[in-house]
């Protein structure tokens, strides 16, 4: 029951401000994320079934191998059923 604390609105500001750094330094607008989420949703289904409401993509950052903060695309796809191949 304490620990179940919603996150303060301070916390939550600065993800969404670190959110909006990452996509404009990335230059990638909501429309291309979206574009890329469409693609990405119609290759994975010709293999796979998923649940497409709880499938999570966003743009964040990691570090390269030389150590550089890079811009990342991350996705979480719930996978339900891996589909057999066509002969």
């Amino acid at each position: 029951m304490f620990f179940n604390r919603k996150p303060k609105s301070k916390s939550v500001a600065k993800d969404r401000l670190k959110l909006i750094l990452i996509h404009d330094r990335a230059n990638c607008n909501t429309e291309i994320l979206e574009m890329m989420r469409l693609d990405i949703l119609k290759t994975i289904s010709k293999y796979m079934d998923f649940d497409e409401n709880e499938l999570e993509l966003s743009i964040g950052s990691t570090r390269s191998d030389t150590g550089n903060v890079v811009p990342a695309l991350t996705a979480n796809i719930p996978i339900k059923n891996i589909k057999k191949p066509r002969n």
